[in-house]
């Protein structure tokens, strides 16, 4: 019975991925909304906080961000097994899609309905990132210190060129400093 317990919440997991990675479109940012819906919503594996965090160290490491992240929640809800499921069902959605395309594009890439199906979704990825970032915005600034970060971090990566881990660890740097002072200060 347990085995069967199991199975039912590894392929829970592999069929939320599987949507997942089946309805993103546009890269790591365009996950954000997808994940809220499911981690969140609909199963409660996350809080919005994990999500965001598991997000800046999807970013960090190596790889794609969506199977990153799919591996993060996967481990939190259900181990080594979990982590499995959840990266299968999100890179499968784009192996089958990739195949198709392959098959198919190079007949019908020039066609005015795919080069606009094409615009179309381009659109949307936008507004999903533009909403993204009004929702990480309204959870992550919280105060005087995190606006200031937040400028700066915004500012730099408009003007150079950097990778993004060096502003992660530089806001992290800063909130150590940050988290040490204030506790001196309340310690006095």
């Amino acid at each position: 019975m347990k085995k069967v317990i199991a199975l039912h919440e590894l392929w829970t997991i592999f069929a939320s991925f599987f949507r997942v990675g089946l309805l993103t479109f546009g890269g790591g940012y365009s996950i954000i909304p997808m994940l809220e819906k499911e981690a969140i919503q609909k199963y409660s594996w996350l809080t919005k906080e994990e999500l965001l965090d598991f997000f800046a160290v999807s970013q960090c490491i190596p790889g794609v961000i969506a199977t990153n992240m799919a591996v993060m929640v996967g481990n939190k809800v259900k181990k080594t097994s979990g982590a499995v499921a959840a990266s299968a069902g999100v890179v499968c959605p784009s192996l089958i899609i990739i195949m198709v395309i392959a098959a198919f594009l190079e007949n019908f890439a020039d066609f005015p309905i795919v080069q606009n199906a094409f615009w179309g979704i381009r659109v949307v990825v936008a507004a999903l990132i533009a909403g993204v970032v009004l929702s990480m915005f309204k959870t992550g600034v919280i105060d005087k210190l995190t606006f200031c970060i937040f400028i700066i971090v915004f500012a730099c990566s408009v003007f150079l060129s950097l990778s993004p881990i060096w502003y992660v660890l530089g806001s992290a740097l800063c909130g150590v400093v940050a988290t040490r002072i204030r506790e001196r200060g309340q310690s006095k």
